[in-house]
């Protein structure tokens, strides 16, 4: 009897594929038949799981988002609110291959949302998750400021921690101390 192939499997398979080109061609070379290739399936058997490149482009960012959340989530916090808050933000940040290629994968996403629009609930509930986190982080370490400075203080470390990801990206791979630094000071800032 034949093997049963798990579809949750091969979506995920096919998934890394799109990563792997939007890594190594950009999101333009992104098509079913070169995925296909890639994957090492026929092309008809893509179209079974994806049959639009929309819909492949989506379940890859919106598996991208899932592995992202699960890795924040399930970081131990251990009661040290800066240590818990740096721990935290260094997810985010491209130290690791799997955060590397997800922030190089993300940004080409974004870059096409404008052109396959159902892109853009994906950017957008990156977006607000990561503001969300933000905001969790100030709450946790400044509990007693008003909700317009933790508001403000939110978006300052975003806008921190984006532009420590991005010259991180455009950096060879390394331990991006000088980025942990930054958010550590930040971090103190914030408590103060």
């Amino acid at each position: 009897m034949p093997r049963r192939i798990d579809l949750d499997e091969r979506r995920e398979h096919l998934a890394h594929a799109v990563w792997k080109i939007i890594r190594e061609r950009g999101i333009g070379a992104v098509s079913v038949r070169v995925v296909a290739a890639e994957a090492g399936v026929a092309v008809g058997s893509l179209r079974h799981v994806f049959p639009t490149r929309t819909e492949l482009l989506q379940f890859s960012a919106e598996l991208m988002l899932n592995r992202a959340t699960d890795r924040i989530r399930s970081t131990p916090l251990t009661g040290e609110v800066e240590a818990d808050a740096l721990a935290l933000l260094r997810h985010v940040l491209p130290l690791e291959p799997d955060s590397r290629a997800e922030l190089e994968v993300n940004l080409a996403l974004i870059a096409e949302a404008p052109a396959v629009p159902e892109l853009a609930p994906i950017r957008d509930q990156t977006y607000q998750q990561l503001t969300f986190m933000c905001e969790g982080i100030v709450q946790m370490l400044a509990p007693e400021r008003e909700a317009a400075a933790r508001t403000e203080q939110a978006r300052r470390l975003y806008a921190l921690v984006d532009g420590a990801a991005l010259h991180l990206l455009m950096e060879p791979a390394g331990d991006g101390e000088w980025a942990l630094r930054m958010l550590q000071d930040e971090i103190a800032r914030i408590r103060e």
